[in-house]
Order: C-alpha cells, then structure tokens, then sequence
C-alpha cells in the first residue's frame, strides 16, 4: 500500500480530449439522460467489451441510480482519485462511450515501491462498435504522452 496519491498534486488533469472522431469531456450529471440511454441501449456490447467481462457493471438501475453514479464520478474527479470521462460525439452532444481512468482495485492509489499505476477501461454503444479500437488507441497514446503513470491496464482491443 503506498500514502501516494493517484496523480501528482501538481499534474494539470486534462479537461478533455479532442480526436477526428470523438471528444472526451469529465463525464457529470449533466450527462445523465444521454449516459443513461447510450448504455442501458448497449448492455450486451459493453458487457462483451474487453476489460468488462469480470465486472458487475453495466446491470439493471433507474435513471435516480445513473444520477448518483455519474455524481460519484464527478467527485471522484474533484478529489482526484479517479477520471472519468464521457465519450461524444464530434459537433454534437450526443453521449456515445466512457472511459474510466482509475488506480488498480489491488492497490492504494498510487502505485506500489513509487509506481503509478492506472487502470483503464472504455466502452462505445454498440451502434459504434467501429469506433472502440479507434477510442483504445487514441487513449492509450494520450495517457502515455499526457498523464504520469508508469504502467497502465487497458484490455487491448483488436
């Protein structure tokens, strides 16, 4: 177990990411009915996704539920314990994916013997499956070339 944060208390979390296809913005309540219906839309899919396949989520819960979840995320971002960012569309609003950028659930949040470490996870709505290896490696180079962990997990996509 390691007292280190996550992220360095001087890093400059990214506010967001713009790519060809996609944008990444910190995911908030304010995405709430879009968040809610691009994945109760796509459960099969993300549970099929690589890097869900041994989690409990997505499951069955009300749109209240969503509210409070997206609202976990935003204070998680706050407190810099973990980033989650919504995936849209370029030019429109329109919630198509997520990634999750958290420490490994093994460890404290920084990383053992000075390493950080992150765990990654992402999903798209199945109606943009074709854009899940697209969003992989887009986010992949950008945590490596942007953010300062040493290791990072993130199921390969094909």
């Amino acid at each position: 177990m390691s007292d280190q944060p996550f992220v360095p208390a001087d890093f400059a979390v990214p506010d967001g990411l713009t790519a060809e296809q996609f944008r990444l913005e910190p995911l908030g309540p304010q995405h709430n009915a879009a968040d809610f219906a691009a994945w109760t839309g796509s459960m099969d899919h993300i549970r099929a996704t690589p890097g869900f396949a041994a989690t409990s989520w997505p499951h069955e819960m009300s749109l209240a539920d969503n509210l409070r979840d997206l609202e976990r995320h935003a204070q998680d971002f706050t407190e810099r314990g973990g980033f989650t960012y919504t995936v849209l569309g370029i030019g429109i609003d329109d919630v198509i994916g997520c990634v999750y950028i958290y420490p490994p659930r093994d460890e404290s949040p920084g990383g053992g013997a000075g390493e950080r470490r992150a765990r990654v996870r992402s999903w798209v709505r199945a109606d943009h499956a074709a854009l899940d290896p697209v969003l992989y490696r887009t986010v992949l180079r950008w945590l490596e070339r942007d953010w300062p962990f040493d290791s990072i997990e993130y199921a390969p996509r094909t």
